[in-house]
């Protein structure tokens, strides 16, 4: 894979914050902040399709994939569409090692790791990839007996040593970072092309290093930064950025509301307050959910996403295609979550993911049915600007600019 260039701002003393009042506005300069713009992934005319993206949001949450999902994946294998027609999926260019490497990874904030192939693969495992290699770099180090073990409910899965290395993400390097490189990686990640390993911006807790966790990179960077944030200013057919350690407030309008973490499973997790269908009344109830950056689609509970869909002419819940379908040529309603007393309205054209068969689509609706949990993913996402504050924690969403 070829990586396109990086448009890195250098590093800013200015902090903005939601309010006066907020304790971020009282920051003293000391630290950097810095911003990392996505590339999108050359992934040709070929492009996930629905079923695969439900099957790997259930491999990555370790439970077994459906069969009617794996069937219907396994069918469609991915779709024909140009970009204007489906939204792409995007990498962030991140350096590893000395001299140092630039890989596209996915930036995660549903897990912990920060995985890598590597030279440790078998060739025609690591065919089509970007890849690290441990002895090219002069500063790399064995992190001895730590061992990492990604395995999924479907017996997917990579594996590998870990190396204490240099990584640099925009303007800021780690020096002494644990580099997960991958020995062993299943079928499905050699045959994904576009994936070369991750980011994870999650807590600590889950990472799968063994015998000890180690810290995300975002955890060894904090004490750099200006501020212990980040924030996703995702965006629906194009490119967004990561800002690190500042919030720019020429990326949302209002203020922004914040909601409290829950961070005993490791991930963003928080309550929300409730949904709204189109223009139809808000109903009032509290939704445990994560905000999910490594997940495409939004997971709500069945009730929910039945009620969403009985305002959508045609249709279905189809076995067939691993999920909720409808006619091409339907105009959905907007879908509304409410964080507090704010309310994030996702725009109708955000919730048609991508072609399904024939003349229907894919929705970037699904239900958390098996899954376990609720999951405000990508489609979500790229409707609101959002900040990931680890010091409090606490989670902030405001409309964003120009998401559409």
């Amino acid at each position: 894979m070829h990586l396109k260039s990086l448009s890195a701002a250098s590093a800013i003393l200015a902090f903005v914050a939601a309010s006066p009042t907020d304790y971020e506005s009282q920051l003293e300069e000391r630290g950097v902040t810095m911003r990392v713009d996505q590339v999108q992934r050359d992934t040709g005319d070929k492009l996930p399709s629905g079923a695969s993206q439900v099957a790997s949001t259930f491999r990555k949450f370790k439970k077994a994939v459906p069969d009617n999902v794996l069937a219907a994946a396994a069918a469609q294998g991915s779709v024909t569409a140009s970009p204007s027609q489906y939204d792409g999926e995007y990498d962030c260019p991140v350096t590893v090692g000395t001299p140092g490497v630039t890989l596209p990874l996915d930036f995660d904030t549903g897990s912990s790791d920060l995985w890598v192939f590597s030279s440790e693969l078998p060739a025609s495992e690591r065919s089509g990839h970007a890849y690290y290699t441990s002895s090219s770099s002069s500063t790399s180090k064995l992190d001895s007996g730590e061992t990492w073990d990604i395995s999924y409910g479907d017996g997917s899965g990579a594996e590998g040593n870990i190396y204490i290395d240099k990584v640099t993400i925009g303007g800021i390097t780690v020096t002494s970072q644990a580099v997960e490189a991958a020995e062993s990686v299943s079928s499905e990640f050699v045959s994904d092309t576009s994936n070369d390993g991750l980011v994870g911006f999650a807590f600590d807790s889950i990472n799968t290093a063994s015998p000890n966790h180690v810290q995300t990179w975002f955890g060894n960077a904090e004490a750099q930064l200006a501020s212990p944030v980040f924030t996703a200013n995702l965006k629906k057919g194009k490119a967004g950025n990561y800002n690190f350690g500042y919030i720019d407030s020429s990326e949302y309008t209002g203020s922004i509301t914040y909601a409290t973490i829950n961070s005993a499973n490791g991930f963003w997790e928080f309550s929300a307050s409730g949904y709204a269908v189109g223009s139809g009344a808000f109903s009032s109830q509290s939704i445990d959910v994560i905000a999910d950056t490594g997940t495409t689609l939004i997971y709500l509970p069945a009730a929910i996403v039945k009620a969403y869909y009985a305002k959508v002419s045609g249709s279905s819940n189809s076995a067939s295609a691993g999920g909720y379908i409808f006619p091409c040529s339907a105009t959905l309603p907007s879908l509304t979550i409410g964080i507090g007393s704010y309310k994030a309205v996702v725009p109708g054209t955000f919730l048609n993911y991508a072609p399904n068969t024939g003349s229907t689509c894919f929705g970037g609706l699904q239900s958390n049915a098996g899954i376990g949990l609720s999951i405000l993913g990508d489609v979500f996402l790229k409707s609101q600007f959002v900040v990931f504050n680890q010091g409090v924690p606490k989670i902030g969403f405001a409309p964003g600019v120009s998401k559409s």
